[in-house]
């Protein structure tokens, strides 16, 4: 029994560090959100930090427009690190049995 539980926290420390490591990794990507076919780009890592805005200047003036694909741009990027955490995520995961529903942080 007691070599079951020494066991067990062996594969937990491991797991965590490998998840540890993972959100490091993830720290470093980057993907590029774009709206209004490109002619709105928003450069995020993967701690949601935005490191670029790019607004083609042939844009026009309608600032309300503009404003609109920006944050269209941002959902776009936020969307494309969600998708790649987990993906790196369920690679780390996928050898346990969590019951359905449940999320690592």
């Amino acid at each position: 029994m007691k070599g079951n539980i020494a066991q067990l926290m062996q594969q937990a420390q491991k797991m965590q560090e490998q998840m540890k490591k993972a959100q490091e990794e993830l720290g470093q990507i980057e993907v590029t959100g774009q709206a209004g076919g490109g002619m709105v780009e928003v450069v995020m890592n993967g701690r949601h930090e935005v490191r670029k805005v790019r607004i083609d200047p042939d844009i026009g003036a309608d600032l309300e427009m503009v404003e609109d694909l920006v944050a269209a741009a941002l959902n776009d990027a936020i969307n494309k690190v969600q998708e790649q955490s987990q993906q790196k995520m369920a690679g780390l995961t996928s050898g346990l049995n969590l019951p359905p529903g449940f999320q690592l942080p």
